[in-house]
């Protein structure tokens, strides 16, 4: 199984290729991709109680092993997922006439999709469902808005997004729940060992139903799916016919053996899947555009499913899933119709619409066929799947007496609406209209190829098929039946007919009826249909984003008025008063405070207290910075006191350097604040960081008192030791233990390194740092050249102004600066068993680049490291996030360490850690973010001075 995912993701990455070299053939090439998916599940189809599972140790500590699962329902999905995207690509061939980049992105977009959809149905791990799940929200956010000149493409695509991803975030909260409370993460435990009822699962099971409805466009979250029609038909046929919309049902079924008799359950599914089946059934007959018929069409349907899959009886389950192959196949073939129709005509307006059945036979047979099968007629698969609803709704011990009646009878209302707006499709795409000859856009069409007509024909095909081969389905949806309680009632099995009694007589009356209803809004249409509707939920949904905007603003307007000084106040006194209320209406402990231990950390606190209060009465900026210094030195020392010497080792690294970067800014501002900078209210700023400061320490102080278990400190270094292989604790906690943060950390400076450098930069970011060369090849030394035999120091020095330079300072440079590269590397390799490590090598080597960029100016850093930032920055974080997921290829969870050993004749026994890899990274991204701040606030800054040409000393 992880295999076929793998294939499926390489594919997806060179689908571009294919298709812009062989252009739409590329399509059919693609095609073949599920279609050998399809093949190897359908061999690999599992037998009943019987799944198949694999696991990969991914995370194991978050409960993040992907494990993957495929019983009789995820490979009933996965066959609709793997059999239509290989139809839908091979349409895609007729679809598009001109093949341009953005038509080979969409096709690897389409097979990752795919890849996301399969990837989900086979979680048993629900947050690793999860990841699948918002990689179907991302995709189709990027298949949806493929027109991105559209507005009406900017703005579905954004609303699919805002919808999706909103209920994603609801059902993850209801994941997480579940989790801690049954204790595992995995579906199948979930299922054998359902916790019992309460309001915490009540609410836990509301929340993944948020998420589910939202996928699957249940009322009220239905506006997005009509919206996402403004995609190309082919997505429209996938994503909103047989895939995506059928994530949130797949998840209901999934989850229904568990918690179909839940109280939250019952008062979310079947209420609000029947209300979308009238909803959507009723909206379908307004619209004239074929394909929003359709779209309105999908969600009336998917509104039917939910209830059929949610209700929780095994006879109606049957039905389900039974109505649920069957609209995809209808649902994907009209689609591809509506598309053929647009590409052939022109239009989908079926007011522009007249005999085009006469023109195109076939296609309008294709479109009779499958609009017989989602209007329930006899001989089709979707006249199986409405006839078994029908009975076993009925009949079910799910719901008491009046439930099942009212259930049954809204399913027959809303089947009356189906076969209506059926009928009301053919007769717009394909009808005479009272017109004696045919309208302008039928005239002018041009007949679509014979592989055009391929996938649609063999999808209605299908539905014959599958009707006649109902006992066969039967068979294969049974054992996911069987999970499901039958309340005595004995497992039906599927078949064309059952004999008399009410299915038959709701079938004949949703027929009638249909037809009914189809000649009432044809002729009173511009009675019924005149006003507007007074609830919209696309207008409710811009309300809600103007309300959020309004909001937004009134709140940013009242805390952010571009006073630094009122905005960090802001921040600071949030940062006071929450937790402070949160500290003083919880649960506290006694505090237990100890005094000193020893005389000098009297001294340094004194110290550390002066230098405070020194900071605030100070009016020199760059005197204010070093007695501000003076407090981090002060905390170093502590930290070296109560032995932690790798932090009092980073925290002076920091210092100094944050030291250095305040120095290469300050040198562009006045020495002190002008007068009229002068806000006053300083006793206010005083108060509100004397508060800040008692908060931390408040806070601190109860932390540390409210620890009732063992502090982990006291197993740290033996589990450094036996799972890190190291005996440096910290070091070993930054790049194994707790590696995920720290990668996470630096992709965060690599985004800060970036925004300096473009708020400095504004329009256009320098590569290195120039070199001497640079500056000499633009020089003219034809009278007086420079002596190539004078002595230099520090080559970029030659070119500043000689009021700038120090001699003592570049001498003492340049017999430093490789004492400092030396002390780098060793931090960096003696890291995992000593204070050290990639940080504070990284740390020591910018210091080094600093000295040399002080001493030698912005020449003398481009000879020091001739390579643009950016690029060091990079391989940073390609080393780093290479290395942590390498493990996964070799069966390890990620970000594991493993030592290799081995002896060389003059070292002798060599021992290496894997981490030493991820470390690099670190190393190497510490070192480009000094680079690049040295480039952005020093470099830049000194192009920008009014004497930064070269100044060339000869001699």
């Amino acid at each position: 199984m992880v295999s076929v995912l793998v294939a499926l993701c390489v594919c997806a990455l060179v689908a571009p290729m294919v298709i812009m070299w062989l252009g739409s053939r590329g399509f059919y090439v693609l095609a073949l991709a599920p279609a050998a998916a399809l093949i190897w599940l359908i061999v690999q189809w599992p037998t009943a109680g019987s799944p198949r599972v694999q696991t990969v140790d991914w995370v194991p500590v978050l409960h993040m092993s992907i494990v993957l699962r495929m019983d009789t329902l995820a490979a009933i999905m996965s066959t609709l997922i793997l059999g239509i995207g290989s139809l839908v690509l091979c349409y895609c061939a007729g679809y598009f006439d001109v093949i341009r980049p953005r038509v080979a992105v969409f096709g690897g977009e389409l097979i990752a999709f795919a890849a996301a959809m399969f990837g989900l149905v086979l979680s048993d791990n629900m947050l690793v469902l999860y990841v699948f799940w918002e990689a179907t929200t991302i995709l189709s956010f990027m298949l949806v808005g493929f027109y991105a000149m559209r507005a009406t493409s900017r703005r579905a695509a954004t609303q699919a997004l805002l919808v999706t991803t909103l209920g994603g975030l609801a059902m993850l909260g209801g994941i997480v729940m579940l989790g801690q409370r049954t204790g595992s993460y995995l579906l199948s435990d979930l299922l054998a060992h359902p916790p019992a009822s309460s309001t915490y699962i009540d609410i836990a099971v509301a929340l993944v139903l948020v998420g589910a409805l939202s996928k699957s466009a249940i009322v009220p979250f239905h506006f997005w799916l009509p919206g996402a029609m403004a995609a190309p038909t082919p997505v429209s046929a996938y994503l909103h016919a047989a895939a995506m919309v059928k994530a949130g049902i797949y998840l209901v079924a999934r989850l229904a053996p568990a918690f179909a008799m839940n109280v939250s359950w019952h008062a979310m599914v079947i209420p609000l899947g029947l209300l979308t089946m009238i909803v959507g059934g009723w909206r379908s007959l307004r619209e004239l555009d074929l394909k929003l018929i359709l779209a309105f069409g999908t969600v009336s349907q998917l509104g039917f499913l939910t209830v059929l899959v949610g209700v929780g009886d095994a006879n109606v389950a049957m039905a389900g899933l039974t109505m649920l192959v069957a609209h995809a196949l209808f649902k994907a073939c009209l689609f591809m119709v509506v598309g053929i129709i647009d590409h052939s005509t022109g239009t989908r307006d079926l007011r522009r619409l007249a005999r085009l059945g006469e023109r195109l036979p076939v296609l309008a047979l294709t479109a009779a066929v499958a609009a017989a099968s989602m209007g329930g007629l006899p001989f089709t698969i979707g006249f199986v799947g409405k006839e078994t609803a029908f009975g076993s709704v009925w009949d079910t011990g799910a719901l008491s007496d009046w439930q099942d009646i009212v259930v049954d009878l809204t399913l027959l209302i809303g089947s009356v609406l189906t076969f209506a707006y059926a009928i009301r499709f053919l007769w717009g795409a394909f009808g005479r209209k009272v017109r004696k000859v045919p309208t302008t856009a039928v005239k002018n069409m041009h007949t679509p190829s014979k592989m055009f007509l391929f996938a649609p024909i063999l999808l209605a095909v299908a539905g014959v098929v599958a009707g006649f081969l109902s006992p066969l389905l039967g068979d294969l949806f049974e054992p996911y039946a069987t999970t499901l309680p039958d309340y005595g009632e004995e497992l039906e099995h599927l078949a064309m007919w059952h004999g008399f009694g009410i299915p038959v007589l709701f079938s004949a009356i949703a027929i009638v009826g249909g037809v009914i209803v189809f000649l009432i809004v044809r002729a009173e249409r511009n009675h019924l249909f005149v006003h507007r509707p007074l609830i919209n939920a696309d207008r409710i949904y811009d309300a809600v984003l103007r309300a959020a905007d309004v909001a937004s603003l009134t709140l940013t307007r009242n805390t952010q008025r571009g006073s630094l000084p009122i905005t960090i106040g802001v921040i600071l006194l949030t940062s006071i008063v929450l937790p402070i209320t949160m500290l003083f209406t919880g649960t506290r402990n006694t505090l237990s405070v100890t005094g000193f231990e020893t005389f000098a950390q009297v001294v340094i606190a004194v110290g550390m207290v002066a230098a405070g209060i020194t900071a605030t009465v100070l009016r020199n900026r760059l005197a204010a910075v070093i007695v501000v210094g003076v407090t981090g030195y002060g905390c170093a020392a502590l930290f070296a006191l109560y032995g932690a010497p790798d932090l009092a080792l980073t925290q002076v690294l920091v210092e100094t350097l944050t030291l250095v970067i305040f120095v290469l800014v300050l040198r562009k501002l006045p020495a002190e604040p002008e007068r009229r900078h002068f806000t006053g209210l300083r006793s206010v700023r005083a108060v509100v960081a004397l508060a800040f400061g008692a908060t931390l320490v408040g806070i601190g102080l109860f932390a540390a008192a409210a620890r009732t278990a063992t502090p982990v400190q006291i197993d740290l270094p033996s589990a450094a030791y036996a799972l890190g292989h190291g005996a440096n604790a910290v070091n070993v906690i930054l790049v194994d233990i707790r590696g995920w943060d720290t990668l996470g950390e630096v992709s965060v400076l690599i985004v800060a390194a970036t925004g300096v450098a473009s708020m400095v930069f504004r329009t256009k970011r320098f590569g290195a740092a120039p070199r001497v060369s640079d500056a000499l090849a633009l020089a003219d030394f034809d009278d007086d050249p420079i002596p190539p035999d004078r002595t230099t120091w520090l080559r970029g020095s030659d070119l500043r102004d000689p009021r700038h330079r120090s001699m003592v300072l570049e001498a003492t440079t340049r017999l430093i600066f490789p004492t400092m590269v030396v002390l780098s590397v060793y931090f960096f390799y003696a890291g995992h068993n000593a204070p050290g490590g990639g940080f504070a090598g990284g740390l020591t080597m910018g210091l080094a680049l600093v000295l040399r960029y002080l001493a030698g100016g912005r020449y003398e850093l481009g000879e020091t490291i001739p390579v643009e930032p950016g690029k060091i920055l990079g391989a940073g974080l390609a080393i780093s996030a290479g290395t942590a997921v390498a493990s996964l290829f070799f069966g390890a969870p990620a970000l594991s360490s493993a030592m290799i050993t081995f002896t060389l004749p003059v070292l002798g026994h060599i021992k290496i850690v894997t981490a030493l890899f991820f470390d690099l990274g670190i190393y190497l991204i510490v070192v480009g973010l000094v680079l690049d701040i040295l480039r952005s606030l020093g470099a830049r800054l000194d192009v920008e001075s009014p004497a930064a040409a070269p100044q060339v000393v000869k001699v």
